[in-house]
């Protein structure tokens, strides 16, 4: 995929839809496919069209084949032919979503309008922290050899730093240091972003920017070390990538909804 007249690309990321086999899964009382609606409907009405769009993960709530034809069916009402790609976290089942084969995802790599995407699965089979097995980070060393110029955005599910909330930073990437070992080699990557954590979250580190995109349903308010849910909306972040070689990102959430949420939940 290429840009048109060397104009920009735009990137639509979601994140943690936790969908499930049926249209009420819910979590913390919020229907799931609900909320996700609202985001895609506020996407479309809001937002300039889109090149891409990327799930960091927990698409799924139960890991279940129908949740992910769910997650496509849903997004294809709203963006028909916008290309997808998508990450597992830790609530996914990769062997599931990899039975979505008419209209699957892109799953490791996109290089768009000059720009390289690199994909990492951090999930750890029935565990809720992350880690990125040998195989991925091989994977990412030779990618980004193979191109050392091209301006590159890095996508996971797991924070590779803490976010400053204690009770999930427990699931940091336990061995991030390896990936930093390799990515500092590299002046050509630009950005870092996960999901996981369902708040927004920046900083910077040797000059590459570190990011958390908010979930498409329930929220956890930054910054507590118990578990503790937020009464903010649901949300997307976009990038617009530059042929320059720079980008600009922004978080975006819905507005004017009403959600029965357990904000007195002190776990999910």
């Amino acid at each position: 995929m290429t840009s048109l007249n060397g104009s920009s690309i735009r990137i639509l990321q979601i994140s943690d839809c936790h969908l499930g086999r049926d249209a009420d899964e819910s979590l913390l009382g919020l229907r799931t496919a609900d909320s996700l609606t609202d985001v895609l409907e506020r996407v479309v009405e809001q937002e300039k069209p889109f090149d891409l769009v990327l799930c960091s993960g927990d698409i799924s709530n139960d890991g279940t084949t129908a949740s992910y034809d769910r997650f496509i069916q849903t997004v294809r009402r709203y963006l028909p032919s916008t290309p997808l790609a998508w990450l597992p976290g830790n609530h996914d089942d990769p062997a599931s979503m990899r039975t979505i084969v008419s209209a699957a995802p892109k799953s490791d790599f996109v290089s768009i309008g000059g720009w390289n995407i690199i994909l990492l699965n951090s999930r750890v089979p029935f565990e809720e922290r992350g880690e990125l097995p040998q195989r991925e980070l091989d994977r990412l060393e030779r990618l980004l050899e193979s191109d050392p110029v091209s301006p590159t955005l890095i996508f996971l599910h797991h924070q590779l730093v803490p976010v400053g909330s204690a009770w999930i930073d427990q699931y940091v990437v336990s061995n991030a240091a390896e990936f930093f070992a390799i990515t500092d080699r590299f002046e050509n990557v630009r950005a870092v972003s996960w999901g996981h954590v369902h708040q927004e979250f920046y900083t910077v580190r040797n000059g590459v920017d570190l990011l958390a995109t908010p979930s498409t349903c329930v929220q956890f308010k930054p910054l507590r070390d118990d578990f503790t849910v937020d009464s903010a909306m649901p949300g997307y972040r976009v990038y617009d990538l530059h042929p320059n070689g720079v980008y600009t990102t922004q978080v975006s959430r819905v507005v004017e909804r009403t959600y029965m949420i357990d904000m007195a939940s002190d776990g999910y």
